[in-house]
């Protein structure tokens, strides 16, 4: 059977004592979708999985909708095939010479960036932090770090009627490199 290599990104587990959900129980479940090869990255719900050829969107959903029914938890979902990060780093439009990697996100969203939504928002507003929509992604730099940053995956929720989750810089590099993408 032909397989597809896939990225599953939660949002909000594992963060300060709430939405517990242990790596194993995301590799449990994901198996239990039908997927192999699955393997997590970090303890913050990132996942690589094999899986025969469906619609990411189509997955994000069932994953979700397990997370809640087993572990009685809400966690927004968004799967990507692994594939696609590639598309992701390569059309960073930042040049990261002298960008810390950690206080450099790329928010994934559930679907494509409506740039009509997007024009109305002041970038001085959010300044020293900066952000450039992408595809399916925004790419947010926060020179002094991301705690505190207005630009959260609540703002591009909002704005553009999506389900938002932002990963680093390292994490999304090291997730494409587990992928072997």
């Amino acid at each position: 059977m032909a397989t597809t290599t896939y990225v599953a990104l939660l949002r909000g587990i594992n963060v300060g004592g709430s939405n517990r959900l242990p790596m194993q129980a995301l590799r449990e479940l994901l198996g239990g979708m039908g997927s192999v090869a699955v393997r997590t990255h970090l303890q913050s719900g990132n996942a690589l999985f094999d899986h025969a050829p469906a619609e990411p969107e189509r997955l994000a959903a069932q994953l979700r909708d397990r997370i809640a029914s087993e572990l009685g938890l809400t966690v927004p979902c968004i799967v990507r095939e692994a594939a696609e990060l590639r598309g992701v780093i390569d059309r960073n439009p930042y040049d990261m010479a002298g960008v810390e990697p950690a206080r450099f996100l790329v928010a994934f969203l559930s679907g494509p960036v409506d740039q009509d939504r997007l024009k109305d928002l002041d970038p001085a507003a959010y300044a020293p932090d900066s952000f450039r929509p992408g595809e399916r992604e925004i790419y947010v730099h926060c020179p002094d770090g991301i705690q505190k940053t207005k630009l959260s995956h609540a703002l591009w929720e909002k704005r553009l009627g999506l389900t938002a989750t932002a990963r680093n810089w390292n994490t999304v590099t090291k997730l494409a490199e587990l992928a072997g993408v």
